[in-house]
């Protein structure tokens, strides 16, 4: 299953994905109450892989209602990282404090 998040195209996994090493931006994800995803964490990272196995916000975001992670293959950090401040700009994520 494909979303979009503004204009950037996502592929759903759901959280017990096995992740691959590449980089790429991520989003954990709910569906709201009406029946639309609300992003609660968004983040980059240069390895699914080595971030999301064991991400230490996972936990808070499932108490909020995630249930899915969203996440893009993008393989530069500048890219990564000008998409992650856009993201968390235009969805304000609960779990994300140091952008907002």
């Amino acid at each position: 299953m494909k979303t979009n998040w503004l204009s950037y195209e996502f592929e759903v996994y759901d959280p017990g994905t096995t992740w691959n090493d590449v980089g790429g931006i991520y989003i954990f994800a709910g569906i709201n109450q009406q029946g639309r995803w609300r992003a609660l964490y968004i983040g980059k990272t240069e390895s699914f892989k080595n971030r999301l196995s064991n991400h230490e916000n996972w936990p808070a975001a499932v108490r909020l209602g995630a249930s899915h992670v969203h996440a893009m293959v993008v393989r530069q950090e500048a890219n990564r990282q000008r998409i992650e401040e856009e993201l968390i700009e235009a969805y304000q994520p609960t779990l994300n404090v140091q952008l907002k």
